[in-house]
């Protein structure tokens, strides 16, 4: 069998593997489709996230670099790519009583042809109802944060909400913002085929970044008003500097892309420095959430999935392109790394 890892710095290959003996509390799991992260993982796949030198303090709530005897966050040679996967349980351990031989579930993984789920006092492994949509449970993760980011900056029924960066994290933010009761919702990606399938599915209208200044036009399609919530995913600096020039007076900007460090160029002393606007950034991994104890991370999860599962949120042309597994280290080099544009959302079908 075989698995798709990380050999060096933005080398992926297929690699062989066998699978232990399950324990007790464990199902075996055949994938039949998953999907990476286009975000974080990147970096990871990158080596440049803050990870490898760095870890988070959870007591200071700091980064610290790691001491020289200390592992590195990120070791090149093994490492798991992958995020999400959808496959049919085949073998299950003696205490697990929640799930069965032959029921499709859907967690966190990598991309790897079997997967061993801990099956005991494990809501993150999820039963897939009959029928439902493999893409969509792929997304479960991206939705999380387009929901969150929808909560954290308190879209309400006839905003005026913006959305920059169409990737999976954007398109579902679309949608949730349109269904949430938005008046106005702007996408923003210089990527044809993204601003496509964001005007397909919820955005009234969307700008070229590349072609336009958007944070003008972001106050032209408002009246000269801005955006009451701009939804900020791409982590890219000029996406930052347009998203304050379109903020509308006293109006928020929740911050959900995983950025590097910016270049020269952002410039917080023109719109940032005179128009009241508040900065959040949006996470919905982190805990407690910021409604605790009402919301907390289960319980986002738990919204996302039920809005997937009942095709409430539709990913099915999010998730493109799909590949064979077969042809996954290439795929996820040229579709995730080298040529983000030609993708949304990475899929890989073993079938």
């Amino acid at each position: 069998m075989k698995k798709l890892v990380a050999t060096a710095p933005r080398v992926a290959e297929l690699a062989e593997y066998e699978d232990r003996a399950i324990e007790r509390d464990e199902v075996l799991v055949k994938v039949e489709f998953a999907a990476p992260k286009h975000g974080t993982e990147l970096a990871d796949f990158r080596g440049t996230t803050p990870f490898i030198d760095g870890k988070f303090d959870d007591e200071w709530k700091i980064f610290r670099e790691r001491e020289p005897e200390e592992p590195r966050g990120i070791e090149f040679g093994d490492l798991p790519i992958g995020n999400m996967f959808v496959g049919t349980i085949l073998e299950k351990g003696a205490d697990v009583t929640e799930y069965e031989i032959g029921d499709r579930v859907c967690s966190y993984g990598p991309i790897r042809e079997t997967e061993i789920v801990k099956a005991v006092n494990n809501y993150k492994l999820r039963k897939m109802p009959a029928g439902a949509s493999a893409k969509n449970a792929v997304c479960y993760d991206p939705a999380q944060f387009a929901l969150a980011a929808i909560r954290d900056a308190n879209v309400r029924t006839g905003d005026n909400v913006v959305v920059i960066g169409l990737g999976a994290i954007g398109q579902l933010a679309i949608q949730l913002a349109k269904k949430s009761g938005a008046h106005t919702v702007i996408g923003v990606d210089p990527i044809k085929k993204r601003r496509t399938i964001a005007g397909k599915y919820g955005a009234d209208f969307c700008l070229d970044s590349l072609s336009c200044d958007a944070g003008l036009e972001i106050k032209r399609l408002t009246d000269k008003m801005g955006a009451d919530v701009i939804i900020e995913t791409s982590g890219n600096v000029h996406a930052l500097q347009a998203a304050l020039k379109g903020l509308a007076y006293g109006g928020t900007l929740a911050y959900v892309a995983f950025a590097k460090p910016f270049p020269a160029g952002l410039w917080l002393g023109q719109e940032a420095h005179y128009n009241y606007g508040k900065i959040i950034f949006s996470r919905a991994c982190s805990e407690p959430n910021p409604e605790y104890p009402r919301w907390c991370r289960k319980r986002i999860e738990d919204v996302c999935w039920e809005l997937l599962m009942s095709g409430y949120l539709n990913c099915e042309e999010i998730i493109d392109p799909v590949i064979p597994f077969a042809k996954s280290a290439e795929g996820f080099s040229r579709y995730v790394d080298r040529e983000p544009e030609n993708s949304i959302k990475l899929g890989v079908d073993f079938s």
